[in-house]
């Protein structure tokens, strides 16, 4: 998932009664909810770099230990920091001592726990998107996906935003009517957002094993179908899009299980197979080759001719040798509501290889930017 809604889950785990327990529960909770995605850095060496890494060893559960362990320690040096600027306060007087309430106890024990259990909520929020996780990486390279969730999802932002959001509203209102300010609010509302996240979840789940159920009613391909997705839309929990793949092509479906509806039409909706040629071959040899392949489990690998990579000049060669471009891109990402099109190459995370004469890398892309 995107970062704002690891921070608010994270700010919730820490509100649902954790926060009660300790102080700074609620800032390591969103510490750890966030921490795993630190990956990101390594697009500083190349995007193909940065694909290899996302979602690598500081998304799997050997990690979860080592990334809780390091925001428990970010915020012993916030506490640390702390404490030296208090004692550098001057020390009230004992009348006025006596009316300030006493600060909360850290119980690092507590904090730790609080900043587990986020570490953990990062790798499922991960898994609900169809980009996935592989949380028992090294030990299993393979990826996983649940598929249910858009990877940037509204109605969970809502959720988690209200969790936030009225407990603060509230404790304005408390304060104009001169009600006492009560400690630790908002841990229902925290509790409800979380379990409402749990709830949207099932929902999903149970329309996906619809959209699944309606596939297999009708015949959507000509051909025998090997292998079925089905991704998710953001919002609506009804419509999902659904990519089969045969033997010589693969077929996308819009599927609306509230109607029972599947709209799909050849060959709108029909994209066959591109022919495995030495340029294609030299391509998938290539470190980006590699890599997206690794990632892909839709990945489409076609030679597209002497098509210029957006954003970049095309190879300047002498006399007598020739160019093509190998295009590299995933059909769980082409979305028609995006406005993305198989034959411009304008989906998400799409990754491009120039091949000299039809065996020779001559530079890798990926949206847009080249890998050094």
């Amino acid at each position: 998932m995107e970062p704002v809604t690891h921070f608010l889950t994270g700010a919730c785990i820490g509100r649902a009664g954790l926060n009660r327990k300790t102080a700074y529960a609620t800032l390591a909770a969103v510490l750890a909810a966030e921490a795993a995605d630190l990956d990101v850095l390594w697009s500083f060496a190349g995007p193909v770099q940065g694909l290899k890494h996302h979602r690598g060893i500081t998304h799997t559960f050997l990690f979860v230990p080592v990334v809780a362990a390091a925001a428990c320690g970010a915020v012993w040096l916030i506490h640390r920091w702390h404490q030296h600027r208090l004692a550098r306060r001057p020390h009230p007087a004992p009348d006025s001592e006596s009316s300030l309430p006493a600060p909360q106890p850290v119980r690092w024990a507590w904090v730790y726990l609080a900043a587990f259990l986020s570490a953990l909520s990062h790798i499922l929020l991960d898994w609900t998107n169809n980009y996935g996780v592989r949380p028992f990486y090294p030990f299993n390279p393979r990826w996983y996906e649940g598929s249910i969730v858009f990877i940037a999802e509204p109605i969970l932002w809502a959720l988690l935003f209200s969790a936030m959001l009225f407990p603060w509203i509230f404790g304005l209102a408390d304060r104009e009517m001169g009600v006492r300010r009560q400690p630790f609010r908002g841990r229902g509302w925290a509790i409800f957002a979380l379990c409402g996240m749990v709830a949207l979840w099932g929902w999903r789940w149970f329309e996906q094993d619809e959209a699944r159920t309606l596939l297999s009613q009708q015949q959507v391909a000509a051909d025998p179908v090997t292998r079925v997705a089905l991704e998710p839309y953001p919002i609506n929990p009804f419509h999902w899009h659904a990519i089969l793949e045969t033997e010589s092509y693969y077929q996308t479906a819009e599927i609306n299980t509230r109607t029972g509806l599947i709209d799909s039409e050849a060959p709108r909706d029909v994209l066959y197979k591109p022919a495995d040629t030495p340029a294609v071959a030299a391509a998938k040899r290539s470190f980006l080759g590699q890599v997206y392949l690794d990632w892909g489990r839709w990945a489409v690998v076609r030679d597209v001719g002497q098509m210029t990579i957006p954003g970049t000049d095309p190879p300047q060669l002498p006399p007598g040798r020739t160019w093509t471009t190998v295009q590299f891109s995933d059909l769980r990402f082409d979305y028609a509501f995006r406005g993305t099109g198989r034959s411009a190459g304008s989906a998400p995370l799409s990754g491009w290889v120039y091949i000299l004469d039809g065996r020779e890398d001559g530079g890798e892309f990926l949206n847009g930017r080249e890998q050094k």
